[in-house]
Parts: C-alpha cells; sequence; structure tokens
C-alpha cells in the first residue's frame, strides 16, 4: 500500500522553537483511502473556540484550512469521496478535527477509547473529548485489540481486515484510556504510527532532548503517567533496533514527519548507457 505522510495541522506551543505538526497518514488501499487520524480540519478554522477549546492557548494551533486533510488531498489528485475509512489513535481534538470532512467514512477506534470519549471521567478527559467533533455523527466501529494476537512485542493487536488487510490497530493506552498505535504495511516496510505516545524523538532516541515544555504537557494530560512511561522504554527499544523494515513515527514531531516524507519520495537514477 502506498502511503502520504501529510501535516495537517501546525501548532506552536510556548518554549518549542521547532513547533509541533499533525502527522496523518493517507493510505491508498485496494478498497479505497484510508486516513489514519485527520489532524484539523475546515470546522476548527471557522469555530476555533468550540472545536478545539481553552487548549488552543497552551498549543496555539495555526488552523490553516490548506493543511486539512480534504485540502491536501484534493490537491494531490484524490477524490475525497474515495476515502472510505478513518482510523483513529485517539480521540483528542487535534486527531479528530477532520473527522467532519470526512462524513461518510466509517472511523475506526479502540472500545476503550470510544467509552471514554462518550463517557469521560475527569478534568483531563471533560477538557479533551469535546461533543463538537461528533456533532455530525460519524459511524463508529469498536475495535478490541486480543491479547492473543501481538505484533512487533506488543501483546495486544488486531488487524484490521475490514478496512485493508496491513492495517493493525495496536492497544497502546497511557497518554488516552484507549490510546492505540497502528500499524500500515507499505510492501517494502511497515510504518509503526504511534500517535501521542511519545511527543519528541528525544524521548526516545537516547539524547533527551527534548522541551521540557512538551514534557510537562505530555504529564499533565496523560491518563496513566506509569504506562506512558513503560511506552517511552519499550519505543526505544524499536528505535535502537533500528529495523530496516520499520519506519517509526508519531503524530507530533516535525523532525520524523520530515525524515517519513523524505523516504517516501522515490529515487530517480539515471539511466545507464
Amino acid at each position: 500500500m502506498k502511503i502520504h505522510h501529510l501535516n495537517c495541522g501546525t501548532m506552536h506551543p510556548l518554549a518549542t522553537p521547532a513547533g509541533l505538526v499533525c502527522h496523518v497518514l493517507l493510505v491508498e488501499t485496494p478498497n479505497g483511502l484510508v486516513l489514519v487520524d485527520t489532524g484539523l480540519g475546515l470546522q476548527d478554522t471557522a469555530d476555533p473556540a468550540g472545536r478545539f477549546g481553552p487548549a488552543r492557548f497552551y498549543v496555539r494551533p495555526v488552523f490553516d484550512e490548506a493543511e486539512a486533510a480534504i485540502t491536501q488531498l484534493t490537491r494531490l489528485g484524490f477524490d475525497p469521496r474515495d476515502v472510505r475509512h478513518v482510523v483513529l489513535t485517539h480521540f483528542d481534538a487535534d486527531h479528530t478535527g477532520g473527522l467532519a470532512d470526512f462524513p461518510w467514512a466509517m472511523v475506526h477506534l479502540t472500545a476503550a477509547e470510544n467509552v471514554a470519549a462518550v463517557h469521560p471521567r475527569g478534568v483531563v478527559e471533560r477538557g479533551r473529548y469535546l461533543s463538537s467533533h461528533r456533532a455530525h455523527g460519524p459511524s463508529i466501529v469498536e475495535h478490541t485489540p486480543a491479547q492473543s494476537e501481538p505484533w512487533r512485542g506488543f501483546p495486544r493487536a488486531k488487524e484490521l481486515t475490514d478496512v485493508a488487510p496491513g492495517i493493525v490497530l495496536i492497544s497502546l493506552p497511557g497518554h488516552s484510556r484507549g490510546h492505540a498505535a497502528i500499524a500500515v504495511d507499505a510492501g517494502d516496510h511497515w510504518v509503526l504510527h504511534v500517535g501521542d505516545s511519545f511527543y519528541h524523538r528525544g524521548q526516545i532516541d537516547g539524547t533527551g532532548k527534548a522541551p521540557t515544555a512538551l514534557t510537562a504537557m505530555e504529564r499533565f494530560i496523560a491518563d496513566d503517567w506509569k504506562q506512558v512511561r513503560a511506552n517511552h522504554r519499550r519505543l526505544t527499544e524499536l528505535w535502537h533496533a533500528a529495523d530496516p523494515d520499520l519506519l517509526l513515527v508519531n503524530a507530533h514531531d516535525p523532525g520524523l514527519l520530515h525524515l517519513a516524507q523524505k523516504r517516501g519520495k522515490p529515487t530517480h537514477r539515471p539511466d545507464r548507457l
């Protein structure tokens, strides 16, 4: 499957010089187009307060319609109606803003995350799950990754064959109650999109160079900080294993987005005489 790596939402939190992106995967499958997360959408630009809430004052989104997934895929020559499925890492506003731009698409997420979004508990969940992102009545499909289906050391995974063979939903809670990672088979390698399981590559590459403002925000919003730290350790192992057939990306690191986009560009070699 061919994968396009898109930035569907630039954000500029304080004390984060490189800023953040909303890394969205656009996947060409035999059954149509699939989005992994949506980033920010057209309605977010029209109603920042109702669609993003007070968090917009901290992460400071740009709200640029040109970055919306529907705008970018149209620019790439695709018909938005061909987006049949959206697979979510979780239901935070910066991952679901574009859902309303594809109201016909089936929306896939873990059952635990859907329950959390519909029945939030505590101050953090009530602030992160906005009812405006469900106002268009999306068709939700819940999944429960099974303990018996491990994927590369992650104990609970489920291949979403109804979406497309080679798309795997992996339970990775911690950041939110039902957070997930999504693995996609690109043919010669797998792309593992781990959502908000970490914010900055400095948290897993051994350098420890991650903006303090980001790590503070990560801890504040985490559903289970101990689990977040355990996820960091597992992803650090994957990073240092450096398997050539695995591309590890997250939702917000602009450097990882750039590397993924660079890897996805075709290499043109001059013909030999």
